[in-house]
């Protein structure tokens, strides 16, 4: 009875791995639907316990249809195309609960699995219809992908995103005056206003703005995966990039960037060109340190595992807005060179330098990058350009008219405001003229020894200054009064020492060159003392008047006295009509003259005052005293002419 027992119990267990086995060999086959089961009854002839399996298979294979009619139902359910309209739904199902949402992707993953099943791939009917529902559900879901893209997309907040820059202005005045038109294009030259350039901003290092909603992502993913799985990754990344790359252009519009081919680029007057740089500079770092890097994070997150799209994906999305940035570049590097585009060109270079190392690191799209590199290289190449236009243009500035009070030249204002500007991109213009710093060295031997361990930028900029020193000089020539000469090339090189020590410039120059300009400058005054009060001194000396002190010649004292308040009363009218507008410098001229002038004047008065004050009309030689000469004294260098002729001592 035992023995029975343990039999039967054998024989089940045996009859159930025979008949595993079997159903085993026949799905691995992958044979149709006849043919399999011919393969069963054929079974079932050899070993009695196979009997039941055609039922058992026929069971599971009716299962798996269950299952697959079910998930085809909620795609067909979907269906706009379809004619049912107890079955069709015009809408897709996120517009109306997540629920159905979930459903729907969850009828998907159902026919992707059983696809796969071979049971299923063995049915060409079956898999005709799954191939079909696919296709209808990526159709669906395709459109569903474009809409929770394009009705999630954040606007873009410019405000905010100016709002969190940092702004540095540096200003740039010059005075009014005759000035070549190269100069006079670099903004206005007023001295009130003043003109200011601004270096744009910098944007915090943890900015970050989302550029979809958080909530759509986490959707947007889950139908990425799906896509993908089921072969249809070229049509996800397509719908992907030309959305996203609509809400990039409309970015940049925000931002006022517009589409504008070379030649309209160029065709456009300063004024407004240097606004669309502006705005340029600020669109390339937006762009590049919030758009393209939210960009590259929402392409992380969304192809999550699959590394390959997710880069061709940021590459598609990315290279119509970077493309069309560059394009401005290279307008501007290869436009007409003037000086006053300059700094905005330093900006756009510097801009795109910083740039350049966060796009490589973002696109491993090597167009990309090499177009990025060589707008790079134009607009270095047009900054250096512009530089040496500049440079020629200060060699030949040739502007004819004086100064009429010899004051500061418009030219020296221009240029020492301009240089000063150029000190905060020493960085950029020393790696820039390295490569040109040979061919320069040979204008550089007259110089001071130390130039050798200078900067590229300091040795040009030392050249630079010597040019307009010398046009200065030229410009001098152009005063017929060598005293006005003078005074005229004090203004001036006082302007540049002032312009050079109190700025960053002097670290550059160094002290010994300013020294040296201080010394012409004290040269200049003692070469304007001897050309202009020599002669009124001489009417002071004892030589020519004959005799001592008590019996001088009357006649030739008056005519001393007359000749030097004839003298001057000259200087006083012309002199007070020049203008130096230094304080201290004017300060220090009228006590060089007055140490000239006034002890000579009352030695003079002292010795022979007396003879001609008893006489009659003696207030007709003897005007003043040398107190009223030391107040006359200080109305000299005021830019205001005034006159002495009324001023008559009366007799005592």
């Amino acid at each position: 009875m035992g023995t029975t027992t343990t039999t039967t119990s054998l024989d089940a267990g045996g009859e159930d791995r025979v008949m595993a086995a079997a159903q085993q060999i026949v799905k691995s086959l992958n044979t149709a639907k006849e043919v399999r089961e011919d393969m069963l009854l054929i079974f079932s002839s050899f070993d009695n316990r196979l009997s039941n399996i055609t039922n058992l298979i026929k069971k599971d294979s009716d299962c798996t249809g269950v299952r697959f009619d079910a998930a085809e139902k909620v795609i067909l359910r979907w269906d706009s195309s379809s004619s049912n309209p107890d079955t069709s739904r015009h809408s897709l199902p996120w517009e109306d609960s997540p629920h159905e949402a979930a459903e729907y992707l969850s009828a998907v993953d159902e026919i992707l699995k059983l696809v796969v099943d071979v049971s299923i791939r063995s049915d060409n009917e079956i898999m005709d219809r799954a191939e079909a529902a696919v296709q209808l559900a990526m159709s669906r879901l395709e459109d569903e992908f474009r809409l929770i893209l394009i009705r999630n997309t954040v606007p873009l907040d410019a405000e905010g995103l100016y709002g969190s820059i940092r702004r540095v202005s540096l200003s740039f005045a010059a005075n009014e005056g005759e000035i070549d038109e190269v100069f006079e294009s670099f903004g206005e030259v007023d001295s009130v206003r003043g003109c200011f350039h601004d270096r744009g901003a910098s944007l915090g290092d943890d900015l970050c703005v989302d550029l979809i909603n958080a909530d759509a992502v986490v959707e947007l993913k889950e139908i990425a995966d799906r896509m993908i799985r089921s072969g249809y990754e070229k049509e996800c990344v397509q719908t992907y990039s030309n959305v996203r790359r609509d809400a990039l252009d409309e970015y940049l519009v925000i931002l006022g960037v517009e589409k504008l081919s070379i030649e309209e680029v160029q065709k456009i007057e300063w004024k407004a060109l240097d606004e669309k740089m502006k705005k340029w500079i600020q669109a390339i770092k937006i762009t590049v340190r919030v758009l393209l890097s939210g960009e590259k994070r929402l392409c992380d997150q969304i192809f999550n595992g699959f590394d390959s799209i997710k880069e061709i994906c940021f590459s598609e999305t990315a290279k119509g807005c970077v493309m069309q940035l560059l394009n401005f570049g290279e307008a501007v590097a290869i436009g007409i060179r003037s000086s006053e585009k300059l700094f905005r060109i330093l900006d756009m270079y510097d801009v795109l330098a910083d740039a350049l190392l966060d796009l490589e690191m973002m696109i491993t799209d090597e167009f990309l990058c090499c177009e990025a590199k060589g707008v790079l290289s134009g607009l270095g190449d047009a900054a250096k350009g512009t530089f040496v236009e500049f440079e020629n243009a200060v060699k030949s500035e040739a502007s004819k008219k004086p100064m009429q009070n010899g004051e500061i030249h418009p030219l020296t204002r221009y240029v020492m405001n301009y240089v000063k500007l150029l000190v905060d991109y020493s960085k950029t213009l020393n790696l820039l003229l390295e490569s040109d710093e040979d061919e320069e060295d040979d204008g550089l031997q007259s110089e001071d020894s130390e130039l050798e361990t200078t900067t590229p930028f300091a040795k040009r900029l030392l050249l630079l200054i010597s040019s307009l020193e010398s046009n200065l000089e030229e410009k001098s020539k152009l005063y017929e009064d060598g005293a006005l000469h003078c005074i005229f090339l004090m203004n001036n090189i006082l302007y540049i020492v002032q312009k050079v020590k109190d700025s960053e410039l002097g670290k550059l120059l160094g002290d010994n060159w300013v020294r040296k300009r201080r010394g012409q400058v004290r040269q200049y005054a003692t070469s304007y003392l001897r050309a202009c009060w020599m002669k009124a001194l001489y009417c002071l000396k004892d030589e020519g008047i004959g005799g001592s002190s008590n019996n001088a010649s009357k006649v030739t004292l008056k005519e001393r006295f007359k000749n030097f308040n004839a003298c001057f009363e000259e200087i006083y009218r012309i002199q007070t009509g020049w203008k130096v507008p230094d304080t201290q410098l004017r300060e220090e001229l009228r006590i060089s003259i007055s140490e000239k002038v006034i002890p000579a004047y009352r030695s003079f008065m002292g010795r022979f005052g007396s003879q001609l004050e008893s006489g009659r009309n003696s207030g007709k030689y003897i005007k003043y005293t040398p107190e009223d000469l030391e107040n006359y004294l200080l109305d000299l260098f005021e830019g205001s002419p005034l006159i002495l002729h009324h001023m008559r001592r009366k007799n005592s």
